[in-house]
């Protein structure tokens, strides 16, 4: 675990809700644009039992616990849903879609990533496709996997941080003509908060 805080869910669907979080270490993505690279190396983090890790989400009394990463489904996470569903605190995570999903989930945010390619199974299981957008090419591409999620999937384009202010206006203009889509942007970093 390389850490947790208790904040507003600042991305997708979801942005403004308040939010416990939980960042699990390890990834082997590698996207060079990734702003929490220290989460990769997941032997630099401690591990925390699942009933010290719910005791916490419980305390900050959120509704919601988004479980991210690094890649969380990397690890099996079937034990961390079932202790949070059990407390009536929603489940949700956010991943590259690169493993399966374990654990059960109410709200799976998939974030796929050019240097890794997702595993077939998370296309049916997604609630929410959010494309980061660091080229321009990156708004064709996310069209690729739109066609592959259910059609009641929330489709989202968010420009990377750094290159927010050239990339906004293309997602802008994409999405005035292709209306399915919806802007993300980080709430939080405008905010100051995690």
């Amino acid at each position: 675990m390389m850490e947790t805080f208790y904040s507003v869910q600042g991305e997708g669907t979801y942005a403004g809700c308040p939010a416990f979080f939980i960042r699990l270490g390890g990834c082997d993505v590698g996207c060079v644009w990734c702003d929490v690279k220290d989460s990769w190396d997941a032997s630099k983090h401690p591990q925390i039992k699942v009933t010290a890790l719910v005791e916490q989400v419980v305390l900050s009394g959120a509704p919601i616990c988004v479980v991210t990463g690094g890649e969380p489904a990397m690890h099996n996470l079937e034990l961390l849903t079932e202790a949070l569903l059990e407390k009536g605190i929603r489940a949700h995570i956010e991943t590259s879609g690169v493993y399966p999903l374990t654990g059960t989930w109410n709200w799976v945010t998939f974030s796929p990533k050019k240097f890794k390619s997702p595993h077939e199974s998370i296309y049916i299981a997604a609630n929410e496709l959010k494309v980061i957008v660091f080229h321009k090419s990156d708004i064709e591409w996310a069209g690729e996997h739109a066609s592959k999620v259910d059609t009641t999937c929330s489709l989202y384009l968010q420009p990377e941080w750094e290159k927010r202010e050239s990339m906004q206006p293309l997602i802008l203009d994409f999405i005035k003509k292709n209306t399915a889509w919806r802007i993300s942007v980080q709430t939080h970093k405008y905010l100051g908060v995690e």
